[in-house]
């Protein structure tokens, strides 16, 4: 089974992701880490990578069709796949049609996690992790049972990503929709875009996402 899952940042879609690996051995294809991975490992598409960011340019599609070519490639056929981060455009959409058609597999669901954004706001705003371990909190939905004190490892110090404010929240959510409009309406006419509830609790979303597979 092969699907894309999209989501603005905030919504859970690498928690759920990471779900449908341990759920159902999926592979997660992420083309930020496949382009990082392919120029640190210096590949012969991630040379060609290096050289055009060296360049400060963007990445043209043709280079990231590349990367998602060879990383197929790599799997067994029946391995299913959750595309993240890609396509973004109607011309990377196409190419992802041929990259499977040449594979012999094709896209079976577009899993969109719908969000509010004011409730997308207070989920990213209230989070907080302990400086020590890593481990995360959140004002109101997770705070650690004795305040003050880490649950885990009993660290005292806690930070919060600076990023991690309603007027970027907001930033996010636009770039996301227009990152998303021209690739929606694509899939929509195919009938295979599915909209969960992002703001539901994870378990709910796990089972709803898991549901939509199955149909």
């Amino acid at each position: 089974m092969n699907i894309i899952l999209l989501g603005p940042p905030g919504a859970g879609k690498g928690t759920q992701a990471q779900f449908l690996v341990e759920d159902r051995n999926m592979v997660q294809l992420s083309t930020g880490d496949m382009l990082r991975s392919a120029v640190k490992e210096g590949t012969p598409v991630g040379l060609k990578a290096k050289a055009v960011m060296d360049a400060g340019q963007l990445v043209s599609d043709e280079i990231v069709s590349a990367l998602i070519g060879d990383a197929l490639d790599k799997l067994d056929t029946d391995t299913g796949v959750i595309f993240d981060g890609y396509p973004r455009t109607a011309a990377q959409a196409e190419s992802l049609d041929e990259l499977l058609a040449t594979r012999n597999r094709s896209l079976q669901h577009v899993i969109e996690l719908d969000v509010d954004v004011d409730a997308l706001i207070e989920r990213i705003t209230g989070r907080f992790t302990c400086a020590n371990c890593g481990e995360g909190y959140h004002d109101t939905f997770k705070t650690p049972a004795k305040d003050g004190v880490c649950d885990k490892c009993d660290g005292t110090e806690f930070k919060r990503r600076p990023d991690d404010n309603a007027e970027t929240v907001r930033k996010r959510m636009e770039e996301y929709r227009g990152k998303t409009a021209p690739i929606l309406p694509i899939y929509d006419k195919r009938n295979i875009v599915t909209r969960v509830d992002g703001m539901a609790d994870m378990a709910s979303v796990r089972a709803e996402v898991a549901k939509v597979l199955d149909s």
